[in-house]
């Protein structure tokens, strides 16, 4: 399936469909990080599961991914999605329409309640990417709710400011993403150009919160601890990592593209990063990714701080669903033994 045809939609049709979505969820005031941090982190497993699913089709991927890693039920759950829509670029610039409705049409077949789908883009603004992409037309047609984060007011925010942080005045994260029963999020394989090295499922938290924080994320020199640390603010319970196509160099919105023919799942985000790094390692990359280990990333080394998931890539337990993508795990097997 292409990209759908751009289309204008009437301003107060997305101000329509973003109110709607914001009463999906119920919404508990909560107050600081000392009080809500618990939810994003985690024990560190001794083996956690990332499903590698060698493929050209976005469906197949997502519904391999589903069968491989087998999450609870998800009857009557309402279903919130966060994609990677910073920009309205072709994938992987941006989540491809094709795997955001396979992951629509696979949570419905599991009995899924209502699905919302929440973003801020970012520079461009989140009404016109939305437009962009046909995220409009889409939820009309597939009946889910659109959140702009853009559009959301000041109380619908939870503010967070981890002690030992890097940012000066914390940051802040939707009501509805930290009070969401279950939260998919579904990022791109690519590096990212302006600072962050790469960008996959640990920076797709950038887009939750406010464009206001972006300056003081992108001047700073620990961006890529920063980054890690909005993940304290909410914890994803499916990680979805379409890398059909990858940036092997520039990105996040442009870049040296390639075919890699892989799709990465998970529930743990520094493990489904890890095997992502590895790919790009086994595609050929750029001096920031092939010249230090996968752990030596401020991203990864700052998530493991922050006990977002597994301490290191001997964690990773790889699994397939056919002779080539066993044959693709075996190879990035000892690309992972170097850490």
């Amino acid at each position: 399936m292409k990209e759908m045809k751009k289309q204008r939609i009437a301003r107060r049709d997305f101000i329509r469909i973003s109110a709607a979505a914001a009463a999906a969820f119920p919404l508990m005031g909560l107050g600081s990080l000392k009080n809500a941090k618990n939810p994003a982190t985690q024990q560190p497993a001794t083996k956690t599961k990332v499903a590698l699913i060698k493929t050209k089709d976005r469906a197949d991927g997502v519904r391999k991914a589903f069968e491989l890693l087998d999450p609870a039920s998800l009857k009557g759950l309402p279903i919130f999605i966060k994609p990677n829509f910073n920009t309205s670029d072709p994938a992987p610039g941006s989540t491809h329409n094709d795997t955001l409705k396979a992951i629509i049409e696979e949570v419905r077949h599991r009995g899924s309640g209502p699905i919302t789908l929440g973003e801020r883009s970012g520079p461009p603004a989140t009404e016109k990417v939305m437009e962009e992409k046909g995220i409009l037309e889409l939820a009309k047609e597939m009946d889910f709710r659109v959140i702009n984060f853009e559009a959301l007011a000041e109380a619908d925010w939870v503010q967070f400011k981890p002690e030992g942080g890097h940012w000066s005045e914390g940051f802040a994260i939707p009501k509805v993403v930290v009070d969401a029963p279950y939260i998919i999020s579904t990022c791109c394989l690519k590096t990212h150009g302006f600072g962050g090295v790469f960008t996959m499922s640990l920076k797709l938290a950038v887009g939750l919160t406010p464009k206001r924080l972006m300056r003081e994320l992108h001047r700073s020199p620990d961006m890529r601890r920063m980054i890690a640390e909005i993940n304290l603010g909410y914890r994803p319970q499916l990680i979805l990592l379409d890398g059909v196509e990858a940036f092997v160099d520039g990105g996040p919105s442009t870049g040296k593209k390639v075919q890699a023919d892989v799709f990465i799942a998970g529930t743990d985000r520094i493990a489904v990063d890890i095997v992502g790094l590895a790919v790009l390692k086994e595609l050929g990359s750029n001096e920031a990714i092939m010249g230090r280990r996968i752990t030596e990333q401020e991203q990864i080394s700052r998530a493991i701080e922050l006990g977002l998931g597994i301490s290191s890539p001997e964690a990773v337990e790889l699994v397939t669903p056919d002779e080539e993508s066993r044959l693709y795990a075996a190879k990035l097997g000892s690309i992972l033994r170097q850490g």
